[in-house]
């Protein structure tokens, strides 16, 4: 796939949804039904996903889950369909750590990131225009 592919895909205008965590009773990373929303969406015919993109997955990145759910989900789409998507990881932190998980995401097959910026609180528009562009 190239990159004309996914970028044709947003600009379409296609549902990219930001893929939900499955946990068990124990808080650790459901795989089988991690997998299991994956091929849902999918299924549903969204145009990609945006994995570690919701607020409420800011921790994974505390629990060392970062990784192993970009991977599980980049992996179970691969495997599952052969239509072109637009996959989008969720990238956070100061300009370190968000530009060494956009070179995870990449090496995982994502095509873009979405920049929480909320690490950068009190930032200068520079501040902030200089980390996006790292």
């Amino acid at each position: 796939m190239t990159l004309q592919d996914p970028l044709a895909i947003i600009r379409e205008g296609a549902a990219i949804p930001a893929h939900p965590l499955a946990l068990d009773a124990a808080r650790r990373l459901a795989q089988r039904r991690q997998r299991a929303l994956t091929r849902y969406y999918i299924d549903a015919g969204a145009g990609g996903l945006a994995v570690g993109v919701h607020t409420t997955q800011f921790a994974i990145r505390e629990a060392g889950l970062y990784e192993p759910v970009l991977s599980l989900a980049a992996e179970t789409a691969a495997d599952w369909t052969d239509r072109p998507l637009a996959m989008i990881a969720g990238v956070a932190g100061r300009t370190g750590q968000a530009v060494a998980e956009a070179r995870l995401a990449r090496s995982l097959g994502y095509h873009a990131v979405l920049f929480s910026l909320a690490a950068f609180k009190g930032a200068s528009e520079d501040e902030l225009i200089d980390a996006c562009a790292a």
